[in-house]
């Protein structure tokens, strides 16, 4: 998002800092001039593109295009997605498999319901344990290594 990114972590590389990079994938341009001065990048995939309009993005055509600079291996990374009831389903793995094909890690996070800025969610219980466990076995086919963050 900010432009000045990429100088800001070529700064803190000179000074001997290890820099890891969290993303929501929604500026490649950003995002590929950040590699050079990174050791690792964590991009979410919050749900399928088809129901990212539910959380306000309405094209994500600069997602998809991250998660193949990502692919392309410049960088060591991870792909992560919390399992929010109502925005994640087991269909919405299928299109993330499909999305994250080829790719090293996927980690699956466990959502919290006290850590949320949408007071909405609150309210909204966590799926258990063994539905996380039912969409990394969706997942398993299509990386090399799935995370479990219960």
């Amino acid at each position: 998002m900010h432009k000045e990114l990429p100088k800001f972590l070529c700064k803190l590389k000179e000074q001997g800092f290890s820099v890891k990079l969290d993303t929501n994938g929604f500026y490649p341009e950003v995002l590929e001039e950040c590699l050079s001065y990174v050791d690792y990048v964590a991009m979410d995939l919050k749900t399928s593109p088809e129901k990212y309009k539910l959380l306000g993005a309405t094209d994500t055509t600069s997602l998809i295009k991250s998660v193949q600079i990502l692919k392309s291996g410049v960088a060591p990374f991870e792909f992560r997605t919390t399992v929010v009831p109502e925005i994640v389903s087991a269909q919405d793995i299928v299109c993330i498999a499909e999305i994250i094909k080829g790719s090293k890690t996927h980690a699956l996070q466990q959502f919290v319901a006290t850590d949320t800025l949408d007071k909405r969610f609150q309210s909204v219980k966590p799926y258990p344990p063994e539905t996380l466990n039912e969409f990394a076995e969706i997942l398993r086919p299509f990386t090399e290594k799935i995370e479990l963050r219960l």
